[in-house]
């Protein structure tokens, strides 16, 4: 049985993964329009990532016979400057994740909750994926530059991502 304070932390974990995926939905526009289809691609596959995150914590909450109780979601920014400057703003935002997960496991570690414990040792080996994964798009933006083929070539090597929901393996 989740404590009153593991289940109110968990409701707003489920905010914070509905709004990331609403972040990444933005992030996915924009770079539609701005002519970047594989950035717009990857970001799309972000945010489908993002829901099956909050969706799995909803149904852990059930699971535990807790009460999930939705809040609303804040509007994301819709502008986001150069592809450097989005990706930038991606890991920075992928931080702030890992961050919001590690106080999970903290307050799971002191409420002795094994459950959660196990439940959230996916979350933070998945915040480990995401990160790693946004910084090795950073880092090729910053070898390739901005413009021209290098940023052509990063752009459809984003195309080809394609969305995994949680539990399947590649």
């Amino acid at each position: 049985m989740l404590s009153e304070k593991m289940t109110k932390a968990l409701n707003e974990q489920i905010n914070k993964e509905i709004y990331s995926a609403y972040l990444y939905l933005s992030m996915s526009s924009y770079s539609d329009y701005q002519g970047l289809k594989g950035f717009a691609n990857w970001y799309f596959v972000q945010q489908q990532e993002e829901m099956d995150h909050a969706m799995r914590i909803y149904n852990y909450l059930q699971e535990q016979n807790a009460r999930v109780l939705l809040k609303m979601i804040d509007q994301p920014p819709a502008d986001f400057g150069s592809p450097l400057e989005i990706v930038q703003k991606t890991l920075e935002h992928e931080q702030f994740v890992t961050e919001l997960v590690n106080n999970l496991m903290n307050l799971a570690i002191e409420e002795n909750d094994h459950a959660s414990k196990i439940f959230l040792q996916w979350f933070i080996s998945e915040q480990i994926e995401e990160e790693s994964s946004v910084n090795a798009i950073l880092d090729k933006l910053k070898l390739a530059g901005e413009k021209g083929n290098g940023l052509f070539m990063i752009d459809k090597e984003l195309m080809a991502r394609v969305f995994m929901p949680s539990g399947q393996t590649e």
